[in-house]
């Protein structure tokens, strides 16, 4: 049978995942449960025969107990946590993994002209999408001008290889669109350590896929047509040795003067964006790379994203409202590289 996968990003609307069903044999299996704030999926195939799902659990439990000691802003005792409690601008040396999402988060922050930032937290706060709800007011451009001068990694994080330091003391990180795609990597390496090679990892919405599902094809992932009132697949794509990622605005907004706002922040403008594009699909080597640069072009949009992925040589699919485009309202535009790798 076809593997196939509908989903969300989930790393703020954690909606539910709907996974096609497993045939059950001793050499396939699923795992489920809980993680970071969200959910996690693993289905495995054509295990070696001395490889049972309680060895698959252990090592996804393993993966999963790094990622959140070190990287989970839902635990008050991780890694992250202690940073940004400590009041200060000193150095902090941090874990190997730690270092590494963050150096790949600043990689992508560059590379995307800022779109992709890990510091936008009074941002967030400021247009309510954080603890608190809508704000009674729209902010004023003297409340966006302070709060971007309290965000952004250029104003208050220094990234290094093995340590991080604030350059602001009450700077802090959220790795929500980054974390949960190096959590699925990083059990991915540990089923891959004791010989799995057919599997799919997904966390919140965002994995990694690699070998070949139970009928011998490439992952079948549905990209979901973002449309909130309903749930059905505008595209089916084969994955197989990728990370995938998806990041849309269509369920997390609020409407004011009948204005549209969404969740998402350009850190540029200190703004939620208003172009037309109501999500970004990515494929990329790693998870988590798809799910910083899922949210880096869904901020960044079609038009000015689609130029840069050409030009870097990423993969990512677009799909934006179009009024002219029938019954579904939505057209899509992909990267080369993106109908290479799906072709």
């Amino acid at each position: 049978m076809t593997q196939s996968i509908k989903f969300s990003r989930r790393s703020m609307l954690f909606l539910p995942l709907a996974l096609a069903a497993c045939k059950p044999s001793a050499a396939a299996f699923t795992l489920t449960g809980l993680t970071m704030g969200t959910s996690y999926n693993v289905i495995v195939v054509d295990a070696p025969r001395q490889v049972t799902a309680a060895d698959a659990q252990r090592a996804v439990d393993g993966a999963l107990g790094t990622v959140n000691k070190q990287m989970s802003n839902w635990d008050a005792g991780s890694e992250v946590a202690a940073f940004n409690g400590a009041q200060d601008t000193a150095p902090h040396s941090v874990s190997p993994e730690f270092s590494e999402v963050m150096l790949a988060a600043a990689d992508v922050h560059s590379a995307s002209g800022g779109a992709f930032d890990t510091t936008m937290g009074p941002l967030i706060e400021l247009w309510g999408f954080g603890a608190d709800s809508k704000p009674k007011n729209l902010p004023s451009d003297a409340d966006i001008l302070t709060a971007k001068a309290r965000a952004g990694h250029a104003n208050t994080l220094q990234v290094g290889n093995g340590f991080l330091q604030k350059q602001q003391p009450d700077a802090q990180i959220y790795l929500s669109a980054i974390g949960k795609g190096y959590g699925a990597d990083l059990i991915g390496r540990e089923l891959e350590a004791i010989g799995i090679t057919d599997y799919m990892v997904e966390i919140g919405g965002d994995l990694y896929a690699a070998g070949r599902n139970e009928a011998g094809m490439p992952w079948q992932i549905g990209v979901e047509t973002p449309n909130p009132s309903a749930r059905e697949a505008f595209r089916v794509v084969g994955v197989s040795n990728l990370g995938m990622a998806s990041s849309g605005d269509y369920r997390n907004y609020f409407e004011q003067d009948g204005q549209r706002y969404s969740h998402l922040i350009d850190p540029r403008s200190g703004r939620p964006v208003a172009h037309k594009t109501a999500s970004a699909t990515v494929l990329s080597d790693n998870a988590m790379l798809a799910d910083a640069w899922a949210t880096a072009f869904l901020i960044l949009g079609s038009e000015e994203g689609l130029a840069l992925a050409n030009a870097q040589n990423l993969a990512v699919l677009f799909t934006d409202r179009d009024a002219t485009s029938g019954v579904s309202g939505f057209k899509s535009v992909a990267s080369a590289r993106f109908n290479e790798l799906t072709a």
